[in-house]
């Protein structure tokens, strides 16, 4: 048990040696800390933590399987994943990584395979469902031993039931040495404590007793031995919410446990109450006469059996028989009366007066989307629907479900980060210090298909053109052209140079008038008037004197005609 199965990738722990803390480190993932006599020491005991995670991952399963709970589950994974038919679900982002261009198309190369590997492209919905319902995921990275260097050869899901994080304090006098200084305030070497991390895995774990393999097979056996596999062989990701009294991971439908049940409890009400309200009963009552009270309880039995409703309505097959054996929905009362009443008398009972209310059922079902995270205008057979108008009118529980799923993205991407650096590492592109620098500038573009972030966008756009075109006449005035672009149009210094680079660019090709000719134009003034103009004015066209030419009728007046003289 002290070799683990797989492979470590190896760190220059010569920094790490420097940096001691008494306090362990927390990885935030719900893997408590289990103190053991040693290396080889004794069984670790996490049978309470993992029976407790086992039926939390079944019972979050179950509620997949609840109708509304699935259409809002299939409504966030539709969100968060668009499945284009050109383009890929996500693609790497390596605008802000500070490397090469031959780099950063290595590393680009390097997540296409792993996509590849994973097949995400076409499974991407399924393995995000399996996270989003589990609130975790495990892949084991398969490489060939002999030749790491070729890197990851197969990914291999793991069920979160079979599998489980451990770490280990080893019991090392140096702890309780460190505790015992610090209490004593004396200023001595303080050494951090050993951890062996590794990951527990279980074959046997979901499996029966009487377990049955194929036709042909022998049955599984149920006495495996759990295995220890490295932590770096290993792809984790979970949801990120984690019970901290219970040091348990939580799934995003854990918040609405409550509200299905409510739902379910309500539903189930809801039908038994119509079934025993709606029809409509009646009580006979059967003069028995002095008879007494043997005799009037046969004949009250007899006259029952005689008048009783015998046929029998069967929901599986559809028929109607005669069977006296089955309870009829439309069971009636029979009552003795004595002389003196009034004799034989049929009184009917109304059924249900208010079948037909569902607002209770609409209040649990509002309040289950609302525990998901889900707007409840998305709720199927609402008249309410979403609004495709101004973004004004975007309701908030939208936008609110946008962020959402951006955090979920956000969350979901530490997948793909752990298989890069794996791929990376183990190509020798990079070293797992330079890894640490890159990972923080390393950003993952999913396909957005969401209508209200673009109308949004396009409404914010329209607004601000608006103020633009009601500030103009003051621009010069009041205002200057940087002011209007900076704080009104919220264009960033990088934005202004691009467009202005980019604007020059389409006026010298030709594409885009040049917007001061246009302007001179429309207040009336010619371009050929303009100094230096693309065209020179005709002399001989304007009337004007042609150099060399003695023009006398500009300096001499036009003779008068004589008298009498036409």
């Amino acid at each position: 048990m002290a070799k683990l199965f797989g492979f470590k990738i190896e760190k220059d722990d010569d920094q790490s040696k420097n940096v001691v803390s008494p306090v362990p480190q927390n990885k935030e993932d719900s893997s408590d800390y289990y103190v053991s006599s040693g290396f080889y020491g004794q069984y670790v005991d996490i049978d309470g933590v993992f029976k407790s995670e086992f039926e939390l991952i079944k019972r979050y399963r179950e509620m997949a399987l609840h109708p509304e709970v699935d259409s809002a589950i299939e409504d966030i994974i539709n969100e968060a994943i668009v499945s284009d038919q050109n383009d890929s679900p996500v693609e790497i982002d390596l605008e802000n990584l500070p490397a090469s261009e031959k780099l950063k198309e290595l590393i680009r190369e390097e997540f296409k395979s792993i996509k590849e590997i994973m097949d995400f492209d076409t499974k991407c919905h399924e393995i995000l469902r399996n996270w989003y319902i589990d609130g975790r995921i495990y892949y084991h990275k398969v490489i060939d031993i002999k030749k790491p260097e070729e890197g990851i050869k197969e990914v291999r899901y793991i069920d979160p039931l079979k599998i489980k994080l451990v770490r280990k304090l080893k019991t090392d006098p140096t702890l309780n040495s460190v505790i015992r200084q610090v209490n004593s305030n004396t200023p001595t070497n303080i050494e951090s404590p050993e951890i062996e991390e590794y990951y527990q895995y279980d074959p046997s774990a979901t499996n029966s007793k009487n377990a049955l393999g194929a036709i042909g097979q022998t049955p599984f056996s149920t006495k495996q031995r759990p295995v220890k596999i490295a932590p770096d062989a290993i792809t984790f990701c979970h949801s990120g919410l984690v019970d901290r009294n219970k040091q348990t991971i939580l799934s995003y439908l854990h918040k609405s446990i409550k509200a299905l049940n409510q739902l379910r409890m309500i539903e189930d009400a809801l039908v038994i109450y119509r079934l025993s309200r709606a029809p409509e009963r009646r009580i006979f009552y059967i003069d028995v006469g002095n008879l007494p009270k043997i005799k009037a309880e046969q004949y009250l039995k007899e006259v029952m059996n005689r008048y009783r409703n015998k046929l029998v309505y069967d929901a599986s097959t559809g028929e109607i028989r005669d069977d006296r054996k089955h309870m009829s929905m439309l069971e009636d009362f029979w009552l003795p009366r004595r002389e003196g009443g009034r004799g034989t008398e049929i009184t009917t009972l109304p059924g249900g007066q208010n079948l037909g209310e569902l607002s209770d059922i609409e209040y649990f079902q509002k309040k289950l989307y609302r525990s998901l995270g889900v707007p409840e205008s998305r709720i199927a057979g609402s008249g309410d629907g979403f609004n495709l108008g101004r973004s004004s009118e975007i309701l908030r529980d939208e936008i609110k479900f946008t962020k959402f799923v951006g955090r979920m993205r956000k969350r979901f991407s530490a997948l793909f980060n752990d298989m890069l650096k794996t791929q990376l590492i183990l190509k020798n592109i990079v070293t797992p210090d330079d890894w640490e620098v890159l990972s923080d500038h390393i950003q993952y573009d999913f396909v957005y298909d969401n209508h209200f972030a673009e109308l949004k966008e396009t409404e914010l756009i329209n607004e601000r053109l608006g103020v633009v075109a009601a500030i103009d006449p003051y621009i010069g005035k009041y205002f200057s052209l940087e002011y209007v672009r900076r704080h009104v149009l919220k264009q960033k210094d990088e934005e202004i140079i691009d467009i202005d680079k980019q604007m020059e660019q389409e006026i010298k090709d030709g594409k885009v008038a040049d917007p001061m000719e246009v302007q001179q134009l429309e207040m009336g003034v010619h371009p050929e008037q303009l100094p230096g103009g693309a065209m020179n004015p005709d002399p001989m066209a304007m009337g004007a004197p042609v150099e060399g030419e003695i023009d006398g009728s500009a300096t001499e007046a036009p003779e008068m005609p004589k008298g009498g003289e036409i």
